[in-house]
């Protein structure tokens, strides 16, 4: 049987894999995954994400092990060196046909589309795959024929077109017979700019993967409904960063979800339910990068808000990165995020809006900065999540929603216990003082005083908004 080769990426698992089962269906497989730091570190992916990466393919490469499958290695410092490498390996190693799951940054699509038309013109096979969505882009569209621009009927339709088929998963191959072909060793992350969390923090691979998932059906999914928002409560499932790399599949979280629920996704229990649509936002998010390019291409989704008068303000932006800005939750969660390479959603959204509302600080400075720190780092996500925040994304809402940071620190942190954990010089305050220290207490507490007060903020981010019409 003929050789096929897979290209594995952000898809860093052995079970559930579209492309891995599709292969070995045919013949032989051999596996590559190719590295390429500069494009990555170009992208904005810190070391934590880049460490997680590595840990991750090396997890793989020992399950691949295990079914006689080796895992050969190339360092390709940008995308536009994945074809002639990918050509080389099928060359040498007299592959008929290449294998691949789908990425949807616009730049990834451009790699893939490259990759393509080189093994087209090589007359060797090339087969992609959706993998990582239950819908291809391109393939739910709204009643007019366009993408979807807002997720509330986005998610309606994902739910009233979803067929078993779309989510079953895929056979996981069984041993082959050893080919001739040795694994490639894997080379050590050279030195970056910034210095990875502590591993330990995130065990990396589908069986760590497998065990989130399932601890958190065991013990918290049927309360994230009522529990995902307080981040003192560890009530959410901490899968994203597996998620984000593929160890494990939309389709895993899926089944199991529908194994508790009585094969239910949209009804039946509350936090099961409310979990769904989460995973589905991720997905709604991956075909706005398809549909949209332009959010690619550090361009807001509301073309409107292209002339929004952005403050040039290091000062402020820095306190905001350090955790410095007389806001406790803001700042909790801002060294929160240095510290463990991943925030509590509730509190993504809090600092982020504070960045670009508060300060109005351009909302591109702090999708940058958490791309560089998050473990669980992902262009379309993040780029959504932060554009959702700014009031220049896919947003039904007005741009008026401004969180008020205090309110929200009280209403989800209500004993200030998060606070205390990540600002350890008001953990000897009363809980009730730890939301706004009082100002005659901040020099001995060595805390800043708020470097711009709420309401004034909000009205100048009122303003500027207005200033678009």
């Amino acid at each position: 049987m003929a050789r096929q080769l897979v290209w594995f990426r952000s898809d860093l698992r052995i079970d559930d894999n579209s492309a891995l089962a599709a292969a070995a269906a045919k013949g032989p497989v051999v596996a590559v995954f190719l590295r390429s730091l500069e494009q990555w570190q170009a992208h904005g992916h810190g070391a934590n994400k880049l460490d997680f990466y590595a840990r991750g393919v090396a997890a793989l490469k020992e399950a691949l092990a295990g079914l006689n499958i080796p895992l050969l290695h190339r360092d390709v410092d940008t995308f536009d060196n994945a074809p002639q490498a990918l050509l080389d390996i099928a060359r040498e190693h007299d592959i008929s046909a290449l294998h691949l799951n789908y990425e949807y940054p616009l730049n990834e699509q451009r790699r893939d589309r490259a990759v393509f038309d080189a093994f087209h013109h090589a007359s060797i096979a090339a087969h992609g795959y959706h993998d990582a969505v239950a819908f291809a882009p391109g393939t739910l569209l709204t009643g007019k024929g366009d993408y979807y621009g807002v997720f509330t009927p986005f998610a309606k339709a994902w739910h009233k077109n979803v067929a078993p088929e779309q989510l079953a998963l895929r056979d996981t191959p069984t041993p082959q017979t050893p080919l001739d072909i040795q694994s490639d060793a894997l080379p050590t992350l050279p030195g970056l700019d910034d210095t990875a969390v502590d591993g330990r923090q995130w065990p990396a691979g589908e069986h760590a993967a497998a065990d989130h998932l399932a601890r958190f059906l065991r013990f918290r999914a049927r309360h994230y409904q009522a529990q995902r928002d307080f981040p003192a409560v560890r009530g959410t499932s901490e899968l994203s960063p597996y998620l984000a790399l593929g160890m494990i599949s939309h389709r895993q979280c899926l089944q199991a979800v529908m194994s508790e629920n009585g094969g239910h996704l949209a009804d039946g229990d509350a936090g099961l339910t409310a979990w769904v649509n989460e995973l589905i936002w991720r997905e709604f998010y991956q075909h706005v990068a398809v549909g949209f390019p332009k959010v690619c291409r550090h361009q807001p989704f509301q073309d409107h808000t292209r002339a929004l008068e952005w403050r040039d303000d290091d000062t402020s932006f820095h306190a905001w990165c350090d955790g410095r800005t007389g806001y406790p939750i803001v700042d909790a969660a801002m060294r929160q995020l240095v510290a463990t390479g991943w925030m509590h959603n509730r509190l993504r959204m809090v600092t982020a809006m504070f960045l670009s509302k508060h300060l109005l600080i351009d909302w591109r400075r702090g999708e940058a900065f958490f791309l560089r720190h998050l473990i669980d780092g992902e262009f379309c996500a993040n780029n959504g999540g932060w554009q959702w925040a700014a009031s220049t994304g896919t947003d039904a809402a007005p741009y008026f929603r401004i969180f008020n940071p205090t309110t929200q620190s009280t209403r989800f942190d209500p004993d200030g216990d998060f606070i205390a954990r990540w600002l350890p010089e008001l953990a000897e305050l009363p809980a009730k003082a730890r939301h706004a220290p009082p100002r005659d207490l901040l020099t001995r507490l060595d805390y800043p005083a708020p470097i711009v007060e709420h309401k004034a903020a909000r009205q100048r981010a009122l303003e500027a908004f207005k200033a678009l019409k």
